[in-house]
């Protein structure tokens, strides 16, 4: 698979088959991440990987924190919760789209709180990543870790893994903190799922719309 296959080919699987990921295979596709363009070459990525009884213990922590105090899942660092247009109706589409298929009525509390729990079991994946980065870095070094996670998981694609961000587990953090032994002077940013997709499951047929070049790119000077 090539890059440009890679690039179509990708999407945001939330269904996985338990099968592992040989460590091996995850070390090459960190290799190639670790190439990843940063600002000033800081390279301020740091990522946690789990598996086996350490991703185990890490999901069952944090869901029993998430039963008894709620009210932490909320990000230590800065977050919006400001929405506008274009970006309401967005997310309000990729919603219905994904509820849709997974038989949840929009209103059915219950139903949505256990698929949003979910995300702390990686959907079911054999491997989760969380990711780190040093507190005393500006916003800009946030873009650098984006630009690591999308070589991620084109690395993972094209080698028949597939993925999904998720910004849930920069919630209930401090639960993250301690199972994990990330140091104080370091931001819990987002996880990721890596394995391979279950592809019975009707979730892992949703892809997401995407917006037309012109809605977006603004050329100025060509002939």
């Amino acid at each position: 698979m090539n890059l440009d296959e890679a690039l179509k080919a990708r999407k945001s699987v939330r269904a996985f088959r338990p099968d592992p990921v040989p460590l091996d295979l995850v070390r090459e596709i960190l290799e190639l991440a670790r190439l990843s363009p940063s600002g000033t070459n800081i390279q301020p990525w740091k990522v946690h990987v789990v598996a086996g009884e350490t991703r185990r213990r890490l999901e069952e922590e944090v869901l029993a924190h998430r039963e008894t105090r709620p009210a932490d899942a909320s990000a230590e660092f800065p977050r919006t919760s400001k929405r506008k247009e274009p970006y309401t109706t967005r997310m309000r589409t990729l919603g219905k789209a994904m509820y849709g298929l997974l038989g949840i009525p929009k209103g059915d509390e219950a139903a949505n709180w256990h698929q949003w729990g979910r995300n702390y079991r990686f959907f079911d994946a054999p491997v989760g990543l969380i990711f780190t980065i040093d507190k005393d870095l500006d916003a800009m070094s946030f873009l650098d870790i984006g630009i690591f996670m999308q070589s991620i998981m084109l690395a993972a694609k094209s080698r028949g893994l597939d993925t999904c961000s998720q910004g849930a587990w920069n919630n209930f953090w401090t639960v993250t903190r301690r199972v994990l032994n990330v140091p104080g002077d370091e931001y819990i940013v987002c996880g990721m799922s890596l394995g391979y997709a279950d592809e019975t499951q009707a979730v892992n047929t949703l892809v997401a719309e995407r917006e037309p070049l012109e809605s977006f790119a603004t050329f100025h000077g060509f002939a």
